[in-house]
């Protein structure tokens, strides 16, 4: 995982990597949630990069984790219910995907804002082949983007789709060669963090409302926030830079 500040920042860290193709044990994703925690609470943090390996982003959840877990451990304990962190984070993440995201590694990934792919990137929700079915908004996230048909179809045969038809249905931004993702999602990155981190934030909601909500609901959110920037230092800021022909100085107030 990568932040991008005000100006290109170093590496923010990875964690150790995990057995089985970066398998999303409960170890992993408390590491993901400190670590976007404190990138979140991180001034100088403008929006973040998640990545896995060349061969897998995430090929899923642990399995052995779950074999033997009962309906009443899932229920009490809440299970996968930490997960979500990852979308509720206001700063904006970029997911960069090389190799399998499969499961809950597909999860993941649309629990980010924007999602980059590798050429041979893989997307999947196989659940069903073990006698389950997403538990981590599989089913919610994958049909608002790519639509009813092809997620019934995902869901229920278990069948993977290639980068190039995840970005033909809408589920993927941009597919890149392998080698050039990391470095295309961290220039993204870079270009958002370059704007207002505020604004980004309140820009981000709005997007989120168009899709978790209705569109009069949606619209009353844009209206609500569009206003809110007339409160900022830097709606001032930008909109005088404009006048004056010059590059706008951001101090995300």
């Amino acid at each position: 995982m990568r932040s991008s500040r005000r100006r290109p920042a170093p590496s923010s860290g990875r964690g150790p990597a995990a057995p089985a193709l970066n398998a999303l044990c409960e170890g992993l994703m408390q590491e993901l949630r400190r670590a976007l925690e404190a990138l979140e609470s991180d001034p100088e943090v403008g929006a973040i990069v998640i990545t896995g390996s060349q061969k897998a982003f995430a090929a899923g959840a642990d399995i052995k984790e779950m074999q033997n877990k009962t309906f009443q451990e899932c229920y009490s304990g809440g299970f996968l219910a930490g997960w979500d962190k990852v979308s509720t984070v206001r700063k904006p993440i970029i997911a960069a995907v090389n190799g399998y995201a499969l499961g809950g590694g597909c999860e993941l990934a649309m629990m980010c804002d924007i999602i980059y792919a590798g050429e041979k990137a893989q997307f999947g929700q196989p659940e069903i082949l073990l006698g389950t079915i997403p538990g981590a908004g599989g089913t919610q996230r994958l049909t608002r983007a790519v639509g009813k048909s092809l997620a019934m179809e995902m869901v229920l045969t278990g069948d993977r789709i290639s980068a190039a038809e995840a970005k033909e249905a809408g589920l993927v931004s941009k597919v890149f060669p392998a080698e050039k993702l990391l470095d295309a999602a961290i220039s993204c990155a870079e270009k958002i963090a370059s704007n207002s981190k505020l604004v980004a934030a309140m820009a981000k909601e709005s997007v989120n409302a168009a899709f978790e909500t209705t569109l009069a609901e949606g619209n009353r959110t844009e209206k609500r926030l569009f206003y809110a920037t007339f409160a900022t230092g830097d709606r001032k800021e930008g909109m005088t830079a404009f006048v004056e022909k010059r590059k706008a100085n951001f101090t995300d107030s």
